[in-house]
């Protein structure tokens, strides 16, 4: 195989990662969802949540850990006009937080809000999925989800909180929504992975040890959190000084709401292992709230509105050497439109995973150019 990244188109990848989801017991209307998600994920350059993980955070789980379940139980446990508890028992997370988004959605359209919580979910994907959802259907849409104990507390160097997104997003009268999906971390477990992938040393400051130095070998922190001897910083940074209480506060809202709502598990409960040290499910929980503008002003006006504020911001005086501002979610439409005539990039350990699953499914129809 070629040490290098080859592209690879969108059509291409999706249908592969449906045939994988397939191939491990997901039903194909969910594995379309799954995979949706995804490649969504690799449309908008974010490369940490798309195909990079199909392997170690859905087959591997499934596959070899047991510890996911491919058909996916959504039970609704407690419901009301506007809000609603449910209960995944393991499934795929991305089917799970689909149909609680548009049960949020339609609670909106009746209510004016819909609120829907989940517990003893899996690994939802990228979070801005369920935002977009909420915008395309006229909507605010507002998302958390915890996760395995990753993030420090202020002055403290043990891994205790998920990395944590607190994820928002809003129409405009622009080509893209305003979309902040982001973690409560300086940097997400899936960007550190992606630089294990690219061989590539991390930013000092990311990561911390139980010392509070600072750690960059992706691949030793990758074991190191897991084994909790080294933690993420939050957003802010190290200490006070940057407002790294501001990110610690932040990421501790989310696993209130991705937990105590739904009575679900949070931090170390999330560890992924039993007290034996048996891998076992992560139990994880999200929480999901659309809000239907047409029920406080009419939704031209408010995308006049959102988009006039993002265009003053873009406009603004810009600092020395600076070539342009950025708003929220242009990034990710400014990916889109490099990536959509050359697919997704995939570098070569993407390129041994990818061969891995397609021989061990025997996917055979599938031959691809890095071969």
């Amino acid at each position: 195989m070629k040490n290098d990244v080859c592209w690879i188109d969108f059509n291409t990848m999706e249908q592969f990662m449906v045939d994988v989801f397939t191939g491990i017991g997901v039903p194909e209307a969910d594995a379309r969802i799954c995979a949706d998600v995804l490649i969504t994920a690799d449309k908008r350059g974010v490369d940490s949540h798309g195909i990079g993980r199909l392997k170690t955070i859905y087959y591997d789980r499934i596959i070899q850990h047991k510890i996911q379940q491919p058909v996916t139980n959504f039970e609704i446990v407690r419901e009301r006009p506007g809000t609603a508890v449910v209960d995944g028992h393991h499934g795929m997370g991305m089917v799970i937080s689909t149909r609680c988004m548009q049960m949020a959605i339609d609670k909106a359209k009746q209510c004016g809000v819909g609120t829907v919580v989940a517990r003893n979910s899996t690994h939802y994907g990228i979070a801005g999925y369920y935002g977009l959802m909420a915008c395309n259907a006229g909507m605010i849409g507002m998302t958390t989800t915890n996760a395995r104990p990753s993030i420090a507390p202020t002055h403290g160097v043990e891994n205790m909180l998920g990395t944590n997104p607190l994820v928002f997003a809003m129409p405009t009268d622009e080509a893209f929504p305003f979309t902040n999906d982001y973690a409560t971390s300086i940097s997400q477990r899936g960007k550190i992975e992606q630089y294990d992938r690219e061989g590539q040393p991390l930013p000092a400051g990311w990561v911390i040890d139980h010392e509070g130095n600072t750690k960059t070998d992706a691949a030793e922190v990758l074991k190191d959190l897991v084994e909790g001897t080294a933690a993420l910083v939050p957003v802010g940074g190290i200490g006070e000084e940057q407002g790294g209480y501001k990110g610690y506060g932040y990421a501790t809202v989310v696993e209130i709401l991705s937990s105590a709502l739904q009575q679900g598990a949070f931090m170390k409960q999330l560890l992924g292992f039993d007290s034996d040290g048996n891998r076992a499910p992560y139990c994880l929980g999200h929480f999901f709230m659309a809000i239907d503008i047409e029920a406080f002003t009419e939704l031209d006006a408010f995308k006049k509105t959102t988009g006039d504020i993002l265009r003053a911001l873009r406009d603004s005086r810009k600092a020395p050497g600076a070539e342009r501002i950025y708003t929220c979610g242009e990034k990710e439409h400014l990916a889109w439109l490099e990536r959509k005539d050359k697919g997704v990039p995939i570098n070569t350990e993407l390129q041994h995973q990818i061969v891995t699953m397609r021989d061990e499914l025997g996917l055979s129809q599938y031959q691809f150019p890095f071969e």
